[in-house]
């Protein structure tokens, strides 16, 4: 991928040290979250509520079997250093957390079958970690702090390992606090090596709302506001911290701090009315401002691939390239049956691979930030001629547009039919006015278990009750969307709408299933599937 930003490197000197291993073991700790919607068939084989002892651990054997049932490969080694940075986005220069030298940070590429080995450095002011989005991997790699893994504390570095199975397009951020409302991403591409596309040229494409550093504003400040501002609870650091800390206020996340940054009269239909709770005042595409947009060259003729990836906190993309079709191949990762579509709408999360034929001339590759009336944009030149202006909005915005479910799964990626063994019921609660997201009502807490056990067909009925849309998050595993449709880690899910979706029990440990807006998931719409102990 290429970027034209770089950074100052802040804070070096650093002592990096081991920051230990599991808070969040599964005998103990935490006591047992209720067993959340089943299908009143008791799958526990158990006559009490199950207690913490009766779960697999994230570091359990049951966890090291699997890892080891995947034979991991050669080893691929990176490192990567969380730390504050000084930004150039194109004609503005921003304070803010990021990896690396570059927004987004530098690309992650492996094959498929590899084993990933990256250590990840923290010279931030709090602690961190790193979650591997998209990914099925061991579970205590998945980098959720006080669940999968002790904080990433500043100063201490953690070494991450594990067999990387899945070829796609996936990401990795932290799951810490409203981080990812930072610069702290970057793009993850496992390759295939049995790579059953033919292409001449190659693309990332990752989309961003941004906020961090404009005008003193920072997310913190941001979730803390819309707390305030929305008669809920006033500062609270998010439902993620460190051991001991959770509720306590996050770094920056004082009062004050910039303009008002709560978004109001915002609409979208395709998002089934309010698009959001942020007016954030800049989109990107790959780091860059639609004024100093990237440009990508290529000959006409040039059959391209391209990755599109939305990393923004709580904005969803609708993006085209103007004169051209697009082709989808690929959704989060897994191959669908080939569609052609002019648009796409990519929310939290969500990742799509696409096809397309370079025709002669400068084409706008706009990304619109559905129902927030602003847009980013990459430009694709093939000859020569003047580029489109940065408000260039393309026809195709408006043509042909394909969700997720209207995609049907590839063959080789489609779910075998099979009745669930247990269903889970997640209602997604809250409002806008308290600010109170939520999973069943109960704001997240480690100790939320929803049991399952391995070998299981589980159904996730997602009902959504109130009057937003969410990108629901699985960690750890694909559901199958209805009716053949793709397989996929994020979906939204539309107010007042209900979604069942099917996955294979088949990853042992604590999983999380939560909101990608990073708003929403740190003010409570986060819970944990639990697999049992045989």
């Amino acid at each position: 991928m290429r970027t034209h930003s770089r950074r100052a490197l802040l804070g070096a000197g650093i002592a990096v040290v081991g920051s230990g291993l599991l808070a969040a073991r599964a005998t103990g700790e935490f006591s047992s979250g209720p067993h959340s919607g089943t299908d009143g068939r008791d799958h526990t084989h158990r006559p009490h509520r199950p207690t913490p002892s009766d779960y697999v651990a994230p570091d359990g054997p049951e966890v090291a079997e699997t890892e080891r049932k995947r034979s991991p490969g050669p080893v691929r080694e990176f490192t990567m250093t969380a730390t504050p940075a000084r930004i150039d986005v194109g004609g503005h220069t921003v304070d803010t957390w990021a990896y690396g030298e570059a927004l987004p940070g530098k690309e992650i590429r492996v094959t498929a079958g590899d084993t990933l080995a990256m250590t990840l450095a923290n010279h931030l002011p709090q602690s961190t970690s790193v979650h591997w989005h998209g990914l099925a991997l061991r579970n205590d790699m998945d980098g959720v702090p006080t669940l999968t893994q002790r904080p990433v504390m500043p100063g201490a570095s953690f070494p991450y390992r594990f067999a990387v199975t899945h070829p796609g397009t996936y990401w990795l951020h932290p799951h810490s606090r409203v981080q990812q409302d930072r610069g702290l991403y970057a793009p993850l591409i496992v390759e295939d090596p049995k790579e059953p596309l033919s292409y001449d040229k190659e693309w990332v494409v990752v989309m961003d709302d941004w906020v961090d550093g404009v005008d003193g504003s920072t997310p913190d400040n941001v979730l803390a506001e819309l707390n305030r501002g929305s008669g809920g609870m006033s500062g609270h650091g998010g439902m993620h911290g460190d051991e001991g800390e959770h509720g306590a206020p996050a770094a920056g996340a004082e009062p004050g701090g910039g303009p008002s940054r709560m978004l109001t009269g915002s609409y979208s239909k395709l998002l089934g009315g309010d698009a959001g709770d942020v007016d954030y005042p800049y989109h990107l595409v790959n780091g860059r401002l639609a004024k100093d947009a990237e440009t990508f060259r290529a000959k006409p003729g040039d059959r391209i691939r391209i990755r599109f990836l939305n990393a923004g906190g709580d904005t969803a993309y609708r993006v085209a390239l103007g004169g051209h079709a697009m082709t989808v191949t690929h959704a989060d990762g897994f191959p669908v049956e080939h569609a052609e579509t002019d648009a796409l709408l990519l929310g939290m999360g969500e990742r799509y691979d696409v096809l397309v034929t370079a025709k002669d001339g400068v084409f706008p590759l706009t990304a619109l930030a559905e129902g927030k009336k602003r847009s980013a944009r990459a430009v694709l030149r093939t000859g020569s001629g003047e580029a489109p202006g940065e408000s260039a909005r393309p026809g195709e915005l408006d043509g042909r547009l394909l969700s997720a479910y209207r995609l049907r799964a590839a063959e080789s990626a489609r779910a075998v039919s099979r009745r669930p063994d247990r269903t889970i019921e997640l209602k997604l609660t809250g409002s806008m006015k308290k600010f109170d997201w939520a999973i069943n009502g109960k704001q997240y807490a480690p100790s939320q278990r929803n049991p399952i056990r391995a070998g299981e067909r589980v159904r996730l009925a997602i009902r959504n009750h109130t009057r937003m849309w969410h990108p629901v998050h699985i960690h750890g595993h694909h559901f199958a969307l209805p009716n053949g449709g793709p397989r996929k880690d994020s979906a939204i899910v539309l107010p007042g709408r209900s979604l069942d979706v099917d996955f294979d029990a088949d990853n042992p440990g604590l999983w999380m299933v939560h909101c990608h807006n990073v708003y929403h998931s740190e003010s409570g719409m986060m819970t944990v599937l639990g697999y049992l102990k045989d």
